[in-house]
């Protein structure tokens, strides 16, 4: 072997263990950048996160009912009877011509309703709607525009609790921008003034509500999800 050949292999076995590091170290360097960009992405969408739950939670501890309360008819979505009796209450008062309790489920009668609310047989033959469709919010807000569209009303005060106050108005008007919802929030606790995240009930429930809008806003954009509507089969087999 010739000095040369021994100097070219020396020269080769040296260059390999640099190369090797070499490449360790770039992908050590680009591992540290994604890490690096990731969690300042991540402290970016927290920051958001939390920055629109107290948006939302301000927004809907202020909500109080209108003093006057007045529009062509009432809807209120289930979900508690607090909503139904404060519903038939503002029937009772004139503030609507015409109440659709939404949302109710297949084995509940509209007399149970009416026992329930303490209300008269009159009132509630004359003048008062049983939906039983609706299997969610979403399903609510088909349920009443059709409801709203068969009776030609064009002004509806909306009673539901507050915090589900601001995603019921989405998918409402989602659904039908010419009518007028007038919204009146049913209030079961002074949020404003009391520590509500320092009661564990209270901030799960907002932050449950706060998730479940944004992703009604976002299905809004991306134009998926279902009609929340009970099928006719599904309604039969369940009333027999």
């Amino acid at each position: 072997m010739t000095m040369g050949q021994m100097s070219r292999d020396k020269t080769f076995r040296e260059q390999q263990p640099q190369r090797s590091a070499g490449g360790l170290f770039a992908r050590r360097g680009r591992l540290r950048r994604v890490l690096r960009y990731g969690g300042l992405a991540a402290i970016v969408l927290v920051a958001f996160f939390l920055a629109g739950f107290l948006w939302f939670t301000d927004s809907v501890t202020t909500l109080v009912p209108p003093t006057k309360a007045r529009a062509d008819a009432i809807v209120v979505l289930t979900g508690g009877y607090q909503r139904i009796d404060q519903a038939v209450e503002l029937l009772r008062r004139g503030s609507g011509r015409r109440l659709l309790i939404s949302g109710a489920h297949p084995t509940t009668s509209p007399t149970q309703i009416r026992k329930m609310t303490q209300s008269s047989p009159d009132l509630f033959e004359c003048c008062v709607d049983v939906g039983y469709e609706a299997l969610d919010t979403i399903g609510n807000a088909n349920e009443i525009t059709r409801w709203i569209h068969d009776h030609g009303y064009t002004s509806v005060l909306v009673v539901t609790n507050n915090y589900h106050m601001p995603r019921s108005l989405m998918e409402l008007r989602r659904r039908d921008r010419a009518t007028t919802y007038i919204p009146y929030p049913v209030v079961n606790s002074d949020l404003k003034h009391t520590a509500w995240y320092a009661e564990p009930d209270v901030l799960r429930t907002l932050l449950s509500e706060y998730g479940k809008t944004l992703v009604a806003y976002a299905r809004g954009i991306l134009g998926w999800g279902s009609d929340g509507l009970r099928s006719t089969a599904k309604m039969a087999k369940t009333s027999d």
